[in-house]
């Protein structure tokens, strides 16, 4: 790691932990030893940063001294971990726990069947996207009675809700390689791309267009006919040697967008929107699976040895 190695390139070891210019290493935080970390939040106005590990564990870090400040163990094994201003979600099998930092509100979410591998919020309601192929909706994020979500044939691995004017939408990706796009309004399907060929492990959506990302390496770029209609079409694919595992982004001081993406070498590309050049890469232990933009320049990556990264982008950077 010094760079004083006298093997040079042809050394099998790491010796940093990134290459490129525009962001750096700040700290490394390791509270969920040897567990994959599964979800990092950083609600509004909290100073606070929480992660949640496979170990059943969720932890506070102070942002200031970046040590835990608290630890509560949740569940057997934590799906994912979201925020939303001042709310924290956690995802484990059968349920969600919600709580809200301000005013100390608790809320046990049941309505899923399996392990929760996905949580989104969109128009004041709660997705949950769980093992049964079934999406969850809480109204208000409370203890009411979930409303199901019923279309996919297998898991839901990941979901993200677009709000664009009157376009409301939430998109869930599946095990069964699908993504299909629900009207966050009336509850309603409305279509089903065959998206890839093996598990969609994440979505993200950028400006006007749906980005996904699969274990059968690739990424894939979709959007709307040139007609303005409602149909969903794919406009570009990006494929690399090894699986794809998420997503995420910032946006440069020129509004340009740098896209994340992890992939199972251990490694987050960052690519320049739209050439996909490679911008720089940030390597870990093990394979990234969660990946969070924060404020100030700041974003974070977990990886499956429960070490979570804190990374800081040059001032010509701003995170999305």
């Amino acid at each position: 790691m010094s760079g004083s190695c006298g093997r040079g390139d042809s050394c099998q070891f790491l010796h940093s932990w990134s290459r490129g210019d525009g962001f750096s290493l700040l700290a490394r935080l390791e509270g969920h030893v040897g567990k994959p970390v599964s979800g990092i939040g950083l609600p509004s106005g909290s100073d606070k940063l929480y992660t949640a590990s496979s170990d059943g564990k969720v932890c506070a870090w102070d942002c200031h001294s970046g040590l835990i400040s608290g630890a509560v163990n949740v569940s057997d094994q934590i799906g994912c971990l979201i925020s939303d201003e001042e709310w924290v979600f956690v995802g484990f099998p059968n349920g969600v726990k919600a709580w809200n930092f301000k005013s100390e509100v608790y809320y046990d979410l049941t309505g899923p069947s399996g392990q929760v591998n996905a949580l989104e919020v969109g128009l004041d309601a709660l997705y949950a996207g769980a093992e049964d192929g079934g999406i969850s909706v809480w109204k208000g994020f409370t203890d009411h009675q979930a409303i199901p979500l019923r279309g996919h044939a297998s898991a839901v691995t990941c979901l993200r809700a677009s709000i664009n004017g009157e376009l409301h939408r939430l998109y869930s990706g599946s095990t069964d390689g699908m993504i299909k796009e629900w009207d966050l309004n009336t509850g309603e399907c409305i279509q089903t791309l065959k998206a890839h060929d093996d598990d969609v492990t994440s979505v993200i959506c950028w400006d006007q267009y749906l980005v996904s990302c699969s274990l059968d390496k690739k990424v894939k770029f979709w959007g709307r006919t040139e007609e303005g209609g409602d149909e969903i079409i794919l406009l570009y694919t990006h494929e690399e040697e090894h699986a794809a595992l998420a997503l995420g982004g910032v946006n440069d001081s020129d509004g340009k967008p740098i896209l994340f993406c992890s992939w199972n070498d251990n490694s987050v590309g960052l690519y320049e929107l739209p050439s996909l050049k490679e911008r720089g890469r940030i390597y870990a232990e093990k394979e990234v699976r969660a990946i969070r933009a924060g404020q100030e320049g700041l974003f974070f990556t977990g990886d499956a040895s429960g070490v979570v990264s804190v990374w800081k982008l040059a001032e010509k950077l701003v995170a999305s």
